[in-house]
């Protein structure tokens, strides 16, 4: 994850952002929908932050895992964790 960190660092800033553009616009009372527009897109955005650090992981701790014979825990961990992620 080290080498991808900087790069989720200025995506969830950018996300930070964004939510603080929502509030005012809450704030504001702005159009609903131009709201829930915003929010959509914030979500589009922490998804894809999510992917981003699922495949450092994948590519880092659960690949080192699997050579060090931690397969089965590791994917475990994994599964547990996708299956509240994708809720």
């Amino acid at each position: 994850m080290k080498a991808n960190s900087d790069v989720v660092i200025k995506r969830l800033s950018r996300i930070e952002g964004q939510v603080r553009g929502v509030q005012k616009m809450v704030e504001e009372d702005r159009y609903c929908l131009e709201i829930l527009t915003q929010i959509t897109a914030i979500r589009a955005a922490l998804d894809k932050v999510g992917m981003q650090i699922l495949d450092g992981h994948a590519r880092g701790c659960l690949s080192a895992a699997i050579k060090s014979g931690h397969a089965d825990s590791s994917i475990d961990e994994l599964m547990h964790v996708l299956q509240r992620y994708v809720k």
